[in-house]
């Protein structure tokens, strides 16, 4: 059977990433769950872009498993490519075609029929406060109307999973604030929101927040326990002590 039973809107299992002798992800695992927000922190070369493109199908895990929206991602990268959303940490629309245009252009690649483009196109520049700009050049419309437009358009196709990759990285702190009410709205209608970040006061945002170091998961649980098992009084000084840890062992 292609698509597997489970509960669980991510299952990895002993997920490994080897690149030669050089072990990028060492044998994670964890689980999450429909509409939770799960934050998966690191530092750079901690492993966590490595292990994101795993489970966003771009890359073969070397061993274990892991699958996301019921498929397994080393035996259906496709199918996985095509039941989750995905923003980058890069702007990832086309500047030189209108609002409305990059709407349609990914309800189109995700194949939903005309009809639902259309109805889809308007609901979401209603909802996004974006109708005046529909007509705009996405290369003239501010840095945080681009990344709210990124982040509906990767939920055109209402997948029951979202990656979202340094979704923040740039914009201004009211901006950051009105993205995350989104995130929030996104997982009350129970699509789960797998979120990098490199701001860590916004993993105390998050429902669960792991934490990579060394390409092994250092941690994983709600910030509220994370901080308390470390003594600490906020996600900084749980990160940096853990960072620190992981670089003396």
């Amino acid at each position: 059977m292609m698509k597997e039973k489970t509960d669980k809107i991510v299952t990895v299992v002993n997920l490994t990433k080897k690149f030669g002798d050089f072990v990028a992800v060492n044998n994670i695992s964890f689980e999450v769950d429909k509409g939770e927000i799960f934050g998966f922190l690191g530092a750079n070369g901690a492993g966590k872009t490595t292990a994101m493109r795993m489970l966003t199908g771009l890359s073969v895990p070397t061993s274990g498993k892991a699958v996301v929206a019921g498929y397994d991602v080393a035996k259906y990268p496709e199918k996985v490519k095509f039941n989750i959303g995905y923003m980058s940490q890069k702007f990832s629309l086309y500047n030189d075609l209108k609002v409305f245009e990059n709407i349609r252009l990914y309800a189109g690649i995700y194949g939903m029929a005309k009809k639902k483009i259309a109805e889809k196109t308007e609901m979401m520049l209603t909802d996004l406060g974006m109708y005046d700009y529909r007509d705009k050049l996405v290369g003239d419309i501010p840095l945080g109307w681009k990344q709210k437009l990124a982040f509906s358009v990767a939920l055109v196709h209402d997948p029951p999973v979202v990656f979202l990759d340094e979704p923040t990285s740039g914009v201004d702190p009211i901006t950051r604030r009105q993205f995350w009410e989104l995130i929030y709205k996104t997982s009350r209608a129970g699509t789960t929101v797998f979120v990098t970040t490199h701001y860590l006061d916004e993993a105390e945002y998050c429902n669960r927040v792991s934490i990579m170091v060394d390409g092994y998961i250092k941690a994983l649980d709600t910030p509220y326990n994370l901080k308390k098992e470390n003594n600490v009084d906020d996600m900084e000084k749980v990160f940096i002590k853990l960072t620190r840890e992981g670089k003396s062992e």
